[in-house]
């Protein structure tokens, strides 16, 4: 078998799997199968991908445990469920050009990722476009996170909701739309705006991610499933959740969040706080128990109203649910029926 870039790829199907147990509590009346992680784990096949210790460096976010375990017993089965909806969604292309007795060139197929900030959702997003594009068909994979449509500073000062960064109002979401439009219309180069961290506002026009007709185009934003809290103007009642193929919601108790989110800070502040061009160079000399203040401060003020009011609510509207526990991995996974 092929290995590449540190990754040995061992294929041994597994075709006598026990059937899954669902949840009883949600087996009946609910169009959610849930399943246990135990269950979910053999729906892999046996398929292996043993990522280097250098890969899952790059792939998991701060204090986001990753191990080739939560990969092969999560993300593969998840890999192998997607491409069925793919192999469909690809299907129905060639159909349809058939059709109409056109060959028009298919469009590239988009998952949506949702969740509370400090859930997880970049690490999920980045993990799931690696095992993607490791399918047989070795597919093109790009991933967008909706950060950079975030408004400027400028403009969010501007408007004053610059503490408000993260709500619906603090996003482009026109031009949000108008880019997965593009996406769906087939246009074969997209420029993307990409967000910094460490300067905590949008970079320069220069700077911009560029996609060029992906096969898989994942798109990663706390924000994504949302819909009611948008308030469309009049004419205006596209969504984006309405160009997504296929979505995820990455969900964890809020007493789990808020210890990820307080702890993250921590690092942070210990690390890229202590760099002058970090917005939050400011936090740098705090003690850790000033530290810890701030930021069950700022999840109080601002991440714990959002994810209420405008987050948790949009968890259903998924077609996927994955349910972590306290160490940041997934303990039970809930799959829209079909």
């Amino acid at each position: 078998m092929k290995e590449e870039a540190g990754i040995k790829n061992t294929y041994t199907f597994n075709k006598n799997s026990k059937p899954m147990q669902l949840d009883p509590q949600i087996a009946i009346d609910s169009p959610f199968r849930s399943i246990k992680r135990e269950d979910w784990k053999n729906l892999n096949g046996k398929i292996l991908h043993n990522f280097s210790s250098e890969d899952l460096e790059n792939l998991h976010a701060l204090n986001e445990p990753l191990t080739n375990q939560e990969i092969e017993e999560v993300y593969v089965p998840l890999s192998h469920l997607l491409e069925i909806h793919i192999d469909r969604f690809q299907s129905l292309h060639q159909r349809t050009n058939r059709f109409f007795g056109k060959e028009e060139s298919k469009l590239p197929y988009i998952i949506g990722i949702a969740g509370s900030v400090a859930v997880g959702k970049s690490t999920t997003a980045r993990v799931l476009q690696r095992v993607l594009s490791m399918l047989p068909s070795k597919p093109k994979v790009d991933l967008v996170t909706t950060d950079g449509f975030l408004y400027p500073n400028q403009q969010l000062i501007e408007k004053g909701i610059l503490n408000r960064k993260g709500f619906p109002e603090s996003y482009d979401a026109k031009r949000l739309i108008h880019f997965l439009s593009a996406v769906k219309s087939g246009a074969p180069k997209i420029t993307v705006p990409v967000y910094s961290h460490l300067v905590y506002d949008v970079l320069p026009d220069d700077q911009q991610q560029i996609i060029e007709q992906p096969d898989i185009l994942i798109v990663e934003g706390i924000n994504v499933l949302q819909v009611n809290s948008q308030r469309p103007r009049k004419g205006h009642s596209v969504f984006v959740s309405d160009f997504f193929d296929y979505s995820i919601y990455v969900h964890a108790s809020e007493k789990n969040l808020i210890e990820w989110y307080t702890n993250r800070f921590e690092s942070l502040r210990a690390t890229a706080f202590q760099n002058p061009a970090s917005f939050f160079h400011k936090y740098a000399n705090m003690s850790a128990e000033e530290s810890h203040a701030m930021a069950v401060n700022i999840w109080n003020e601002i991440n714990k109203p959002n994810l209420i009011k405008n987050i948790l609510p949009t968890r259903y509207r998924a077609d996927l649910i994955l349910e972590k526990g306290s160490h940041h991995f997934v303990k039970n996974v809930k799959v829209r029926k079909i």
